[in-house]
C-alpha cells in the first residue's frame, strides 16, 4: 500500500535537500513534483491542488531552525496537512443507542458482509457488545449464507427471514427481536449492486428511516480509485452517512481514495480492512496514516496488531519457557499463526520506522511462512517437544513427508536453535543489563 507515492513523495522531497533555506522558487519546484506524486496515486484533482497550496502557503515564510533541514521541515508540514487532510484524529462511532443500530451500506463486492462480520467479532471482545448480526441483503441468496458462516465463526447470531423480500419489514423485526433477547449492538447487512441505482438507494434510505440507526456506514473498495470516491458522494448524497469503511488496504492500491475521500464528501474515514482474516480490521487515524505514506513507519499501529493476537498469560508462560530453554517447535508454531492473524507480512514490515524503503522492491508472499509449517507439521510431537533429538535419518524424513529439501530442514532447524539461545538469554537478563546492551550497541 502507497509503495509508489512514498517513493515518489520522497524524491520530491530531494529538490530541497541541500538547499540553504525554504524559498517560492525551490518550494514550487517541490510542490509541483508532489503534485504530480498525488494525482498519479489517484488523488482526486481538485483536492491535490487544494492541498499543494495549503502546503504552499505554510511552507514560505517559515524560518528554518538551525537543528531543522528544508527538506525536513517540508517533510513535517506535507505530513501535518496530509493528517488534517483525511480527518486529522480518528473518529469514534456512536455506541450509545441502546441497542445501537449500525446500516452497512456500498456496493456489491465491497465487502460489506465480511466487515459485518469484522466489526461484530472486534465490538464484542473489545468492548464486551452482545453482538446481532441482521441479514438484510434479500436479493443475493449467498449473502445470507456467507454471514450465517461468518457469525457462526464469531459466535455471534444472525437473524434471518427465510422467504421474506421485504427487507425493511426484516430489520424492523430484527430490532424487536434484539431488545427482547438484550443484544445491545445491531450490525444491519444491506444489499449492494454493481453500480448506483435509484432502486437500491430507494430501498436503502427506506431501511434507514424505518430503524433510525446510530451509525451509517459506507463500505468502499479502495482498489476502486477514484470510482471510489465518485460512488461514495452518490451514497453521501441520498444517505447522509455517517463515516466510510476502505477495505483492501493490504492490496495493491495506490491509495487516493483514502487521501480524497474525507475532503469529497466531508465525512470521516472511521476504519480500513487490512487483511482477509475477521482480525483484518483497524480504527483508521488519519496521522498515522500520514507517517505510512512518507514512508514513517507505524509502530503504534503495530503494537496494537500484536496486543490483540499476544494473550498476556500466554507471554509470561512463553518467558518461563524460555528462561528455562524449554521453548519447543510447538511453541514455536503457535507464534507464527498468531503473527499470520495479524495481517499482510509486508504491510507488517512497513510499519516498522525504516523498513518500509529497504523492503520496497522485494517480494514477500503472503505464504512465506508455508515450507516452515510443512517442516513443522512433519515431525512427530516427540521430535517438535526435543528438537535436539531430529538427527539424520529423522531430518531426511521430514524433508521429504514436507516436500522440502534436507538443506531447508537443517537451517530451520539451526535458525530455531540459535532463536531460542539469544531468546533465553534476553529472557533471563535484568533490566539494568539489557539498557546497558543497548547504550553500547548505539555507539
Amino acid at each position: 500500500m502507497f509503495e509508489k507515492l512514498s517513493e515518489r513523495l520522497e524524491r520530491s522531497f530531494k529538490i530541497l535537500k541541500g538547499q540553504g533555506k525554504i524559498t517560492e522558487i525551490n518550494v514550487a519546484e517541490t510542490l509541483k513534483d508532489v503534485r504530480r506524486a498525488l494525482v498519479d496515486a489517484d488523488v482526486n484533482y481538485n483536492v491535490a491542488k487544494n492541498f499543494v497550496n495549503e502546503v504552499k502557503q505554510k511552507a514560505l515564510g517559515q524560518n528554518v531552525l538551525l537543528a531543522v533541514k528544508p527538506n525536513e521541515l517540508m517533510v513535517k508540514i506535507v505530513r501535518d496537512e496530509l493528517a488534517a487532510m483525511m480527518g486529522g484524529e480518528a473518529a469514534p462511532l456512536n455506541l450509545k443507542d441502546k441497542p445501537a443500530i449500525i446500516l452497512m451500506s456500498g456496493l456489491q463486492g465491497s465487502g460489506k458482509t465480511t466487515f459485518s462480520g469484522k466489526l461484530a467479532k472486534k465490538l464484542k471482545s473489545e468492548k464486551a457488545m452482545r453482538p446481532l448480526l441482521v441479514a438484510c441483503d434479500v436479493y443475493r441468496p449467498a449473502a445470507i449464507d456467507q454471514l450465517k458462516v461468518l457469525g457462526h465463526t464469531i459466535d455471534v447470531p444472525v437473524y434471518t427471514e427465510e422467504g421474506s423480500k421485504d427487507p425493511v419489514s426484516i430489520a424492523r423485526h430484527a430490532i424487536d427481536y434484539a431488545k427482547a433477547n438484550h443484544h445491545d449492538l445491531v450490525i444491519i447487512d444491506t444489499a449492494g449492486r454493481l453500480a448506483v441505482d435509484q432502486q437500491m438507494m430507494d430501498e436503502i434510505a427506506a431501511i434507514r428511516n424505518a430503524v433510525k440507526p446510530s451509525e451509517i456506514l459506507f463500505v468502499v473498495d479502495s482498489m476502486t480509485g477514484q470510482d471510489a470516491v465518485n460512488t461514495a458522494k452518490a451514497f453521501n448524497d441520498v444517505l447522509d452517512f455517517d463515516g466510510v469503511v476502505l477495505t483492501k488496504l493490504d492490496g495493491d492500491t495506490r491509495g487516493g481514495a483514502a487521501i480524497s475521500i474525507r475532503s469529497v464528501v466531508n465525512k470521516p474515514i472511521k476504519f480500513i480492512g487490512n487483511a482477509e482474516t475477521l482480525d483484518g480490521i483497524d480504527v483508521f487515524h488519519p496521522d498515522r496514516m500520514a507517517d505510512r505514506i512518507l514512508g514513517m513507519g507505524d509502530i503504534v499501529s503495530l503494537v496494537e496488531r500484536a496486543q490483540k493476537q499476544f494473550d498476556e498469560k500466554e507471554a509470561e508462560i512463553m518467558a518461563r519457557k524460555l528462561r528455562k530453554n524449554q521453548f519447543t517447535f510447538d511453541d514455536f508454531y503457535k507464534q507464527i499463526q498468531q503473527i499470520k492473524k495479524m495481517g499482510n507480512l509486508k504491510d507488517l514490515a512497513s510499519m516498522i520506522p525504516g523498513v518500509g524503503k529497504a523492503i520496497k522492491d522485494m517480494d514477500i508472499p503472503d505464504d512465506a511462512f508455508k515450507s516452515i509449517e510443512a517442516i513443522i507439521l512433519s515431525m512427530t510431537p516427540d521430535e517438535r517437544e526435543h528438537p535436539d533429538i531430529i538427527k539424520g535419518t529423522r531430518r531426511q524424513r521430514i524433508a521429504k513427508g514436507s516436500g522440502t529439501t534436507l538443506q531447508e530442514v537443517n537451517r530451520l532447524l539451526k535458525q530455531f536453535e540459535d532463536t531460542r539461545r539469544m531468546m533465553q538469554k534476553a529472557a533471563s537478563m535484568s533490566p539494568g543489563k539489557m539498557m546497558k546492551m543497548a547504550r553500547q550497541m548505539r555507539r
